[in-house]
């Protein structure tokens, strides 16, 4: 009975193992894939995506992935620390007598892009703690209202905060994706307004790690309305 405990437990592994490879391949790490694409990937002869329901629950309740009702993304850096750990495995395996050709390129592109190995900090050089995703629209608002208060209290912005510093300050607790989406659905709910303008300097890096929307183009900074 234990053997076939250990078995089993060794098999979930190798899943979260070949599905955050596979998520990570189809660029799971800078934007949200869409579940048909992962279930073409994933999903074997015989089977169907809800079988792996329950591993997707349990990577979105440690953190490792973000489940939306069109995809998933992956959140880094802990994701990609925990696949390198699964790959790593001596255990690790794929299934069946032919190797996907997805997976083997995907090896490949992982060896060539990680060496092998992944090795991340817990934490920002600030000290913000990654440990713990940003899952939810609210949770959201909470820590960006947080890093906007903080900001604007120690840097005497008056109330005009640089969106790239909010960005930075969250750090990678959410794909950017979700902070684009999660910061304008803050100014639709009259929270915030995203002003235009420039950064100073006008850095390309801090202009990236701004905002823009096709209505209203360029957005570089934040003020809060309540």
């Amino acid at each position: 009975m234990a053997s076939n405990i250990t078995g089993v437990k060794s098999m979930q592994a190798q899943d979260k193992t070949r599905l955050l490879l596979a998520l990570w391949d189809l660029g799971g790490a800078e934007q949200e894939v869409q579940k048909g694409k992962i279930t073409r990937r994933i999903v074997g002869k015989g089977k169907k995506i809800g079988n792996y329901q329950g591993i997707f629950d349990d990577l979105d309740k440690q953190g490792l992935i973000i489940i939306s009702k069109k995809g998933y993304s992956l959140v880094t850096p802990n994701a990609l620390e925990v696949l390198g750990e699964g790959l790593k495995n001596p255990d690790f395996k794929f299934e069946g007598t032919i190797i996907g050709t997805w997976a083997a390129n995907a090896l490949l592109k992982w060896i060539s892009q990680m060496g092998g190995a992944v090795t991340v900090s817990k934490a920002s050089a600030n000290g913000t703690n990654l440990d713990k995703a940003i899952k939810s629209y609210d949770e959201f608002q909470k820590v960006a209202l947080e890093v906007y208060d903080r900001l604007n209290s120690e840097h005497n912005m008056d109330n005009l905060v640089p969106i790239y510093r909010i960005r930075r300050e969250i750090g990678k607790q959410l794909s950017r994706e979700y902070f684009n989406e999660w910061l304008l659905e803050m100014q639709a709910d009259d929270i915030l307004q995203l002003q235009g303008g420039s950064v100073e300097d006008s850095a390309p890096d801090k202009i990236e790690d701004s905002v823009t929307t096709e209505l209203d183009g360029l957005r570089c900074y934040a003020s809060r309305l309540k």
